[in-house]
């Protein structure tokens, strides 16, 4: 685990609280952006929790650098802060963030977090991910409305995509669908690498800009 975070008090209340775990160990703090970029390329973290509001680079970009569609090594992150408003939520799932924790959620997820992001899947849980993506108004951003780089997605894509952004699980959608939970792996990796992003929670945002999902 890496902290980025530049009040010393936050990074000392992360730290104590993910070192009560026998599976996570900090190898890395870092009191503003730039910073923690440098030591996410360096210390190469499982995950780097990440605060919006830093001196020298915010947590936007560094989200972007270290997460993005052009990393060339990416670190998975999850945006750690205070504020939830759209103009913080938005762009960092859009950077390639894999999930959006406030601080006030407490101890337990984020715990849940960081072993979510060690097993590959969301940061956060669904019913909180579907909550921040809600924000987000179908057509929105005239890119999404471009063919994605991959190609463009399959009518059983479209629909496994909605799913993810519901919140849904690979079980979930499944017994939705009908279909096993093994072809709705694939399915979802397929959309992942048409649309070019890292996670589940980027195919939710292009679901919900694009009108996929539904409230």
């Amino acid at each position: 685990m890496l902290i980025a975070d530049d009040q010393e008090m936050v990074r000392r209340g992360v730290r104590r609280i993910l070192e009560t775990q026998p599976d996570i160990e900090i190898v890395g703090e870092a009191a503003d952006g730039a910073t923690a970029v440098e030591l996410a390329r360096q210390l190469r973290p499982d995950v780097a929790l990440v605060d919006i509001r830093m001196p020298r680079m915010d947590g936007l970009e560094v989200t972007r650098r270290l997460a993005g569609p052009t990393a060339a090594d990416p670190v998975r992150v999850v945006v750690l802060t205070t504020f939830d408003l759209d103009e913080y939520v938005y762009p960092a799932l859009r950077h390639g963030a894999s999930g959006f924790l406030l601080k006030r959620s407490g101890p337990a997820l984020l715990v849940e977090a960081v072993r979510a992001a060690v097993a590959g899947d969301s940061l956060i849980s669904p019913s909180i991910t579907v909550r921040l993506l809600s924000h987000l108004t179908p057509g929105r951003s005239s890119a999404a409305r471009r063919t994605p780089p991959g190609g463009a997605l399959t009518e059983r894509e479209i629909e496994i995509a909605g799913q993810v952004a519901a919140g849904r699980t690979n079980a979930d959608i499944a017994a939705q669908l009908f279909i096993s939970a093994g072809t709705v792996k694939t399915h979802v990796a397929s959309i992942q690498r048409k649309l070019g992003v890292q996670n589940r929670v980027g195919i939710a945002v292009h679901a919900w800009e694009m009108g996929y999902a539904r409230r």
